[in-house]
């Protein structure tokens, strides 16, 4: 586990030295609100997105992309990451118009289902998880996005189990860790790499997206 980390970590670091620089402007600032929300508030929607898959049908656990569709709606998409080490690569077919939401690398702490656990502390282990984050990577068609440390949010307390069928209520859940919402991109093809890692775990995923 450990010599696959670092393999992969080579992977990120070489992404960062290929790359050209991208246009101001193709990523909304982090701490500029989207369709009436804070990005802070998108990364626990996105949670909540994520969380109300079974595991076999998720978009997080989906090696091609034929997943990336689900369960999306309104003016934001999401794109998945991954739970683990290894180095995903997906294609998408997003409709035109659309921001895209991702998280470079992320982690959300809950309650055990059996146990009790106070919102204070839920927050205080997400963010902890978070500290150490190292090699954030976004590249969008060859250019790379500067300044990713300054793209952390944190969430309040939340029910992650919010869009589960049947609806559920585990919380409290905080989340914590690097996004990027890009603005919509032009119609056509483009490829987006982004990642990061932390001591615990490493996320490297290259998403061809089709802007229709």
């Amino acid at each position: 586990m450990i010599s696959n980390l670092k393999y992969h970590l080579v992977t990120l670091l070489a992404w960062a030295s290929m790359a050209s620089y991208a246009e101001p402007g193709m990523v909304v600032p982090p701490e500029q609100s989207v369709a009436g929300q804070s990005q802070a508030e998108w990364s626990k929607v996105w949670w909540q997105w994520a969380a109300s898959f079974d595991q076999s049908e998720s978009p997080v656990t989906d090696q091609t992309g034929e997943l990336c569709g689900a369960k999306q709606s309104g003016a934001v998409w999401f794109l998945a990451g991954t739970y683990g080490t290894h180095r995903t690569v997906r294609m998408c077919t997003v409709p035109r118009g659309k921001y895209l939401f991702f998280p470079l690398i992320n982690y959300v702490v809950t309650r055990p289902l059996n146990g009790e656990v106070s919102c204070k502390s839920v927050m205080h282990d997400a963010a902890a998880l978070t500290d150490q984050a190292s090699a954030l990577i976004l590249e969008v068609d060859g250019k790379r996005v500067e300044n990713l440390a300054s793209y952390r949010q944190q969430t309040k307390c939340f029910n992650i189990a919010e869009r589960s069928t049947p609806k559920q209520f585990i919380f409290p859940a905080a989340a914590n860790g690097y996004y990027a919402m890009l603005k919509p991109l032009a119609p056509g093809k483009h490829l987006i790499n982004f990642g990061g890692a932390l001591p615990s775990m490493l996320q490297a995923v290259t998403y061809t997206v089709f802007v229709e």
